[in-house]
């Protein structure tokens, strides 16, 4: 019973000293806390002479005026058709296209899509160059300044063709032939090469050929024979002449076929 009575005794001051332990404990890191709180409240620099505090106000809302484009005067033109000569005193048009102001044309289909060419002015002088290009010196007939009138009274507007385009030179005709060899007036044999002579070699070479009007040789190229004798058969038949070939008056160029035979003497 003794025993007991001792060991309740012994059991009862160890709770009593850990918790007065946890108690020390836990208010020295409360107060703790609470000191480095505070620090950090009188160490803070909130720099209040720094901010710049601004004032919204808000203003009532104001109509503006709707301004509306004028539809009567002409439409401005395309500034990349309108960059020719600025002295120019003409209008130019790829097609002759009535004004949408104009009651005596009727378009044949109705839509929204604008038209990529501009229409015909009412006065002035228009020429068909294939672009749409509107004057633009400070004298003249620019866009939108339609107004001119001729001694009678009335708008006037002259259409002027081009001048036609230069007729091309027609192409010199070709006259293609067979061999031509014997239609030669001279035909230097081209030399015998040392290596082919050396290597005992013989063979024909046929050279395609293209005479001028005048009967001198412009184009030769081997067609066949052996390596060693194309180089020299082109030379010589760039020195071959022929005589000039006519088709009723007209001069033309001949295109033939010229063979040497390489032959062991």
């Amino acid at each position: 019973m003794f025993n007991n009575l001792i060991e309740s005794s012994s059991h009862r001051r160890e709770f009593k000293r850990r918790g007065s332990f946890f108690l020390f404990t836990t208010a020295s890191y409360a107060l703790l806390f609470v000191i480095t709180g505070v620090i950090s409240i009188y160490a803070y620099d909130a720099r209040m002479e720094d901010q710049q505090l601004e004032l919204v106000t808000m203003m009532p809302l104001v109509d503006l005026p709707i301004v509306r484009p004028d539809l009567t005067t002409s439409r401005p033109s395309n500034p990349t058709r309108n960059s020719s000569n600025n002295n120019q005193t003409h209008y130019e048009r790829a097609a002759a296209m009535a004004r949408v102001d104009s009651p005596t044309a009727t378009p044949d289909k109705v839509s929204t899509i604008p038209n990529p060419g501009l229409p015909m002015p009412t006065t002035g002088i228009v020429r068909f160059t294939g672009r749409d290009v509107d004057p633009g010196l400070p004298g003249g007939t620019g866009p939108g300044n339609n107004s001119s009138i001729n001694s009678e009274g009335t708008n006037r507007v002259v259409i002027e063709t081009p001048p036609p385009l230069p007729t091309p030179k027609p192409k010199p005709l070709v006259v293609s032939k067979g061999v031509i060899t014997s239609e030669a007036v001279s035909l230097p044999a081209p030399p015998y090469p040392p290596m082919a002579k050396t290597m005992h070699l013989q063979g024909r070479v046929s050279i395609q050929v293209l005479i001028d009007e005048t009967g001198r040789v412009i184009s030769a190229h081997a067609v066949d024979g052996h390596p060693l004798f194309k180089q020299a058969s082109e030379r010589a038949a760039y020195q071959a002449r022929f005589s000039p070939t006519r088709l009723g008056d007209q001069a033309v160029k001949v295109s033939g076929v010229i063979t040497y035979n390489f032959v062991l003497q």
